[in-house]
C-alpha cells in the first residue's frame, strides 16, 4: 500500500513518453542488423548499449558501433534509434504540474544524447515547451550522471542529493528490473505494467 509519499520519481519512456521498442527493432532489422533483439530490449541489453546510456561512448562511437553490423548511413541509424519515441499526452504533463504543488517531483531516466535531443524536440513541437526539465525539481539522465537503473548507486544518489527518506519516496517505472532495484533500498514503487498509464490507473481525477 502506497502511503506517506512526499517525493515522486518518474521514469520517462513508457511512463510519461509513449514508446514502442518494436519500431526501433524493426527499423534496425530492416537495415540489416538481424539480431538486434538479442542486443537490445526493454528487459535488457549488452555492454555496448550500457556504455551508450552511461555516457562512456559518444554519439559518433555509438553510430559507428552499429554500422559494424550493417551498412546503414548515419541518418538511418539515428532514425532507427529514434523510431521508438512517441508522444507526450497532455494529461500526463498536467499531472506533473499538479503533483509539484504538493510533492518533490523528479525524473530518472536511462537515456542517451540522441534521445534527449529528440524527446525535447517532440515536446517543443507538440506542446511548445522547450525541454522536459521544466516539469521537475531535478532531472537525472543516465548518460549525464554516468549511472543507470537498476543499479543501486543511481537511486542512492537521488535520495542523498534530495535528502529523501526512501519510505517517503515513490518510484514509478514500466521496467520490472528497475522497480526491483528501487525496492531493495526501501523505496515505495508502482510498476506500470503493459497497458497501464498514470492517467488511467494511478492519478485519477477526484470524483
Amino acid at each position: 500500500m502506497i502511503k506517506d509519499v512526499k517525493h515522486i520519481i518518474f521514469d520517462l519512456g513508457g511512463v510519461l513518453l509513449n514508446v514502442d521498442y518494436d519500431r526501433t527493432a524493426r527499423a534496425f532489422i530492416e537495415g540489416g542488423i538481424t539480431n538486434f533483439n538479442e542486443l537490445y530490449s526493454q528487459r535488457g541489453q549488452n555492454d555496448f548499449f550500457d556504455a551508450w546510456e552511461t555516457g562512456r561512448i559518444n554519439t559518433e562511437e555509438f553510430i559507428k558501433g552499429l554500422q559494424k553490423h550493417a551498412p546503414m548511413t548515419d541518418e538511418q541509424v539515428v532514425n532507427a534509434w529514434n523510431a521508438m519515441l512517441g508522444d507526450f499526452p497532455l494529461r500526463r504533463l498536467q499531472i506533473l504540474q499538479q503533483l509539484r504543488l504538493h510533492h518533490d517531483v523528479l525524473l530518472l531516466s536511462n537515456t542517451n544524447e540522441i534521445h534527449e535531443g529528440t524527446f525535447n524536440k517532440i515536446l517543443a513541437d507538440t506542446h511548445g515547451i522547450p525541454n522536459i526539465g521544466v516539469f521537475f525539481d531535478k532531472v537525472y539522465l543516465s548518460h549525464r550522471v554516468g549511472m543507470r537503473k537498476p543499479d543501486k548507486e543511481i537511486f542512492e544518489r537521488v535520495l542523498d542529493e534530495g535528502g529523501f527518506k526512501p519510505e517517503h519516496t515513490l518510484f514509478i517505472d514500466d521496467s520490472i528490473q528497475h522497480i526491483e532495484g528501487a525496492q531493495k533500498l526501501g523505496i515505495q514503487t508502482i510498476f506500470l505494467d503493459k497497458g497501464m498509464t498514470i492517467e488511467d490507473n494511478i492519478f485519477l481525477p477526484k470524483q
